[in-house]
């Protein structure tokens, strides 16, 4: 993992001395990943750098932000934990839009408030390369344009960037890695959890990729690849 990680953040310059990074920490494996393999990974170059730990709670019954909390602390992070009604907001009757989309919209913003409270000018968050797979397929099936998220992405005319060093790395190789360090597994208590569509397009992508192994590979690699002119006007 720290392999793949290093060569995304050399080939996007992602991190440079002097840098205070905020972590977006969900409590999933994935950001937990991140922050510790972020962590590790100043023992090892010949920059400094400093790592802001925040988690959004979105306010549902049977949270764990103190436990998590807890678990940085251990790390050696001090978490900065944000708690809110977004998840609540996002599931009220209120709500005309997809439950998930204003709650990530409503979790990003303040995000990026809170990293601009701790002077921090860029936000690592723990995209994998499945999570940029899957969001090419969700903006394909469900907003009707070809994107995703880029591994090194500049915001409000430069003056902030989200990073996501996972970005060459496949979600199982995090799923064996937090087996590993023996992170802990939250429940969470988001209603919609395991009712997504992100969910539903994890499900198409995995019966592809058991039917060929080079599929995955081949979607990855032609996101750079884009003939442009051979798509319609």
């Amino acid at each position: 993992m720290n392999r793949a990680l290093g060569k995304a953040v050399h080939r996007y310059e992602m991190i440079a001395d002097g840098d205070r990074i905020a972590v977006g920490v969900s409590g999933g494996k994935d950001s937990l990943a991140l922050l510790w393999a972020l962590q590790e990974r100043r023992s090892r170059v010949p920059i400094a750098y400093e790592l802001f730990p925040i988690h959004i709670d979105p306010g549902f019954e049977g949270g764990f932000s103190n436990e998590l909390q807890e678990f940085c602390g251990r790390m050696g992070f001090s978490l900065r934990v944000e708690r809110t009604d977004y998840g609540l907001r996002a599931h009220s009757d209120e709500n005309l839009e997809n439950p998930c989309f204003l709650c990530s919209r409503l979790r990003r913003k303040r995000l990026f408030e809170v990293s601009d409270q701790l002077g921090c000018r860029k936000l690592a968050l723990g995209h994998h390369k499945d999570d940029i797979i899957e969001t090419l397929f969700l903006n394909m099936c469900y907003a009707g344009k070809i994107s995703t998220m880029r591994p090194s992405q500049s915001f409000f005319d430069g003056r902030f960037s989200v990073i996501r060093p996972l970005a060459f790395v496949d979600e199982d190789v995090i799923r064996r890695f937090a087996r590993e360090k023996e992170f802990p597994e939250y429940i969470n208590p988001c209603p919609s959890a395991q009712n997504s569509k992100r969910r539903g397009i994890k499900e198409m992508l995995s019966r592809l990729y058991r039917e060929n192994r080079k599929v995955k590979g081949n979607i990855f690699h032609s996101m750079s690849r884009a003939r442009t002119g051979r798509l319609l006007d």
